[in-house]
């Protein structure tokens, strides 16, 4: 009988273990969160929490409070125990990625060293990203790096202009101004999903001078008509505020995982009876009224997207009575 392919949390389990035992991944080295699995393998959310889920119940990995999920060190003991791996030999396995040296300056430029910081930072959040660790993607000494940049700020900035360089306006672009302020904010709101660790990087009260980030705030309001300069800015800073700390929750979720080795799921797994316990008091009916439903139901994307349709309904009312009634349209 043609035996079935296995599940695919089941290959992915088996391909960090391939890692694992080759030495790509040595004890203590951080395994690939459930977002990064998400993203190399095309799987779903419950998937890759189910990959760390049987790493852990294998023994292969642990979490760390502090750093994230680790490969577990070795441990003696009974092949039946769970916890007990054997480690193939690594003497005949390639040299890991991260540590082959490149010759000094071989290759090495600003554009390959904001990519390199541009990927730890989505893996692993601003709190992160150093000098030393976007150097040792290269397997080089952090003073490498600064021959082309001069610091780690200066880093940052130029890794957030190019995130915004990503950024591909829709053509046509929409006519209406509400339909205009509504896409800018979704473009806005895909691009932090995409990089998480730039909507807390971004300020209102010290900006940097990133004209691309101007250019789609300036593309976002340009059907807006009837609005002196201070109202006009006005408006766009508030929709600009509601994207940003909204999406503030996403590199808030990365470094929570980092330090718990939990993602969203399982902590909320783990926190299921402390809080059936609080809504079956009866002290909180309104939280008590969603109890049981479905995670898709209220979520980060559910908050934007109601919070963006009712701060558009608002801004609708200060466009009309502007314009004597009738929301008017201008060419940019």
């Amino acid at each position: 009988m043609e035996q079935s392919a296995p599940p695919p949390y089941r290959r992915i389990v088996e391909e960090i273990r391939r890692r694992i035992d080759a030495g790509e991944l040595a004890p203590g080295d951080r395994v690939p969160s459930t977002r990064r699995i998400t993203r190399e393998w095309g799987v779903a959310m419950a998937t890759a929490t189910k990959v760390l889920t049987t790493l852990r119940q294998e023994g292969v990995v642990q979490a760390v409070p502090g750093v994230g999920t680790v490969v577990s060190a070795p441990q003696a003991g009974p092949p039946d125990q769970p916890q007990t791996r054997a480690r193939k030999p690594a003497r005949d396995a390639p040299a890991p990625e991260r540590t082959q040296r490149e010759p000094d300056g071989g290759g090495l430029n600003r554009h390959r060293i904001v990519s390199a910081a541009v990927k730890v930072a989505d893996a692993e959040g601003l709190r992160g990203l150093s000098m030393r660790r976007v150097a040792a993607e290269f397997g080089m000494s952090s003073m490498a790096l600064y021959r082309h940049v001069a610091n780690k700020d200066e880093l940052v900035l130029l890794m957030a202009d190019a995130a915004f360089a990503d950024v591909t306006l829709p053509v046509p672009a929409p006519d209406g101004w509400r339909e205009r302020m509504e896409a800018g904010a979704r473009l806005q709101w895909e691009l932090y999903q995409r990089h998480p660790w730039l909507a807390q990087y971004l300020s209102l009260t010290r900006p940097q001078p990133m004209p691309r980030a101007m250019a789609l705030v300036e593309w976002t309001m340009a059907r807006v008509e009837g609005m002196d300069p201070v109202t006009l800015i006005h408006m766009a800073l508030t929709l600009l505020g509601f994207v940003l700390s909204t999406a503030a929750g996403l590199e808030d979720d990365l470094e929570a995982e980092q330090e718990t080795g939990m993602d969203q799921d399982q902590w909320m797994a783990a926190m299921d009876p402390v809080f059936e316990g609080i809504l079956t008091s009866g002290s909180y009916p309104m939280y008590a009224g969603i109890a049981g439903i479905d995670d898709d139901k209220v979520n980060l994307g559910t908050l934007f997207d109601f919070g963006l349709e009712r701060l558009l309904d608002g801004m609708e009312v200060l466009v009309e009575r502007r314009a004597g009634g009738a929301a008017t349209v201008r060419t940019p």
